[in-house]
């Protein structure tokens, strides 16, 4: 699959949690370090996705703010 999308995060998923409607989808991208998205109940099956499974972040955003203390 090719998409436009420059901002593909590589990681392992940690967790699943299926509700009626939506799945809650952790994914770990470093030690330590998750990302956690919320998708359709029928994406996941679709995707076949399961715990362990190697997949990519893709995050897609109108902006990016920096922050400093």
């Amino acid at each position: 699959m090719k998409v436009s999308a420059r901002n593909l995060i590589p990681g392992t998923i940690k967790n699943i949690t299926i509700g009626m409607v939506n799945a809650e989808v952790v994914i770990e991208v470093a030690p330590g370090v998750e990302v956690v998205s919320v998708i359709t109940k029928h994406s996941v099956e679709n995707m076949g996705l399961k715990v362990g499974s190697k997949v990519k972040a893709m995050v897609k955003a109108s902006s990016v703010m920096v922050v400093t203390d």
